[in-house]
């Protein structure tokens, strides 16, 4: 047998299949079993059932779609698969299909005038960005600019919405190279017709250097900040001038007196580290987690101050965020192009239970999705941002609207994402269906 009748055999062998889905109208197909070439990969599968979804409705638009085999995305063609999972051929097999996590749509980039360094997206309303300019800027939606944060004399580094569903006034932080962080108060409802220029309420002093992340505890009423300095810092983000508050004077611009700024000073810091604390997130009013550049990830007990467990993993880390399953997987990455993912509830969790290493550079940033247990971004200074699901090693989606290094990336209204780079842009990639 030549080589062509072998390539011919394969695409003549097929296989009974019967599709499934958790997707509602229109993305239902007829649960008959069909034979099909079991040479098919994704793509085409993905035109297999677009074109069984149109033969009942004529106004259907295709897009793409994804499968699952036993609960494991088919990133090769079925025969592949099967042979790989040792699945029989002989069987019906069931393929779940669902819609491809990739984004449908690209907004206009926001443009700003240096790095966009930071961004929030924990808000519905808004999002929140940070800037090599050393501004702070809220945005609507792409090019809707509604207020820009003036004050800090260097970089801002990490940006955080403290309290991301309030009702009308919304406090923010952020935190600077210029070794300061301040909070800011937003009315994000209020109309305007050009971007409100906003001073801070108060401003957080303690650091001796940098100041490289910022986190809200989920109450609101305190941050905590991570700097080259090589500590964390706690800090209460009240209004009122409490005992370690120490009230600035009043600044007087031409005829007009300024309202008086708060200085507030840390009340608790955390030590433990040996290099820069490079990030923090506060995911239980508890507990603190923070990467730092010593290679480890650190659980601190807030009341107490004392490290309750540690993970090195080898590398030093720029990112980190908690998630997933039961909101408790560790996500994080570093000074190599792997993001790794921990589950501290199982024994000997020095181990990553997850490695993804589709980027080609260091990574900048990880943010798990609020609504699922699989799914989580990743940007790199390959100047990519990659989508993944927990249950296949490949990226789902990768976004390429930079043109440098990408710095900073979250989700945004759970469907879309946002990015900023070492281009000065801010980017959105809306349309995403995670479920």
């Amino acid at each position: 047998m030549n080589m062509n009748e072998e390539s011919d055999e394969a695409s003549a062998r097929r296989i009974q299949v019967r599709f499934v889905t958790k997707l509602n109208a229109p993305f239902i197909v007829p649960s008959t079993a069909i034979a099909i070439p079991a040479d098919l990969t994704r793509f085409g599968l993905s035109s297999l059932v677009n074109a069984l979804i149109q033969s009942n409705d004529a106004d259907y638009q295709p897009e793409p779609f994804d499968f699952l085999i036993d609960g494991e995305f088919v990133r090769m063609s079925l025969e592949q698969f099967l042979l790989a999972k040792g699945i029989s051929a002989e069987r019906i097999l069931e393929i779940e299909y669902t819609r491809a996590v990739a984004p449908r749509k690209e907004e206009d980039p926001c443009l700003h005038d240096d790095w966009v360094s930071a961004v929030d997206g924990s808000s519905s309303r808004f999002f929140l960005t940070g800037c090599y300019d050393g501004l702070g800027r809220v945005w609507k939606g792409a090019g809707l600019c509604t207020h820009v944060l003036e004050g800090h004399s260097d970089a801002i580094t990490s940006v955080s919405i403290i309290n991301p569903e309030g009702l009308e006034t919304v406090t923010v932080a952020t935190a600077s190279k210029d070794r300061t962080l301040r909070l800011w108060k937003l009315n994000t409802e209020e109309p305007v017709n050009q971007p409100m220029r906003v001073r801070a309420y108060k401003i957080l002093r303690g650091h001796k250097s940098a100041v490289q992340s910022v986190a809200a505890q989920t109450s609101g009423e305190m941050v905590c900040s991570a700097a080259w300095d090589c500590t964390i810092n706690l800090w209460q983000t009240n209004d009122f001038n409490a005992e370690d508050d120490l009230v600035s004077k009043k600044r007087k611009i031409g005829d007009q007196v300024e309202d008086s700024q708060l200085e507030g000073e840390a009340f608790t810091t955390l030590v433990g580290h040996t290099q820069c604390v490079s990030s923090v997130v506060w995911p239980q009013r508890e507990s603190i987690f923070s990467a730092s550049w010593d290679h480890s990830i650190r659980k601190w007990d807030v009341e107490t101050g004392k490290n309750l467990s540690d993970i090195f993993c080898g590398k030093a880390l720029n990112c980190l965020d908690i998630g997933g399953e039961g909101s408790v997987l560790i996500a994080a990455g570093g000074s190599d192009p792997v993001i790794r993912i921990w589950d501290p509830r199982k024994p000997g969790t020095s181990a990553p239970v997850f490695q993804f290493a589709s980027h080609t550079s260091w990574v900048s940033a990880c943010k798990w999705h609020d609504q699922s247990w699989f799914h989580l971004l990743s940007s790199s200074y390959d100047g990519k941002v990659m989508l993944w699901d927990l249950r296949t090693a490949w990226p789902l989606s990768v976004i390429e609207s930079h043109s440098d290094k990408v710095l900073s990336a979250d989700w945004w209204r759970s469907d879309s994402v946002i990015s900023g780079g070492a281009d000065s842009r801010l980017c959105i990639s809306s349309d995403i269906p995670v479920k």
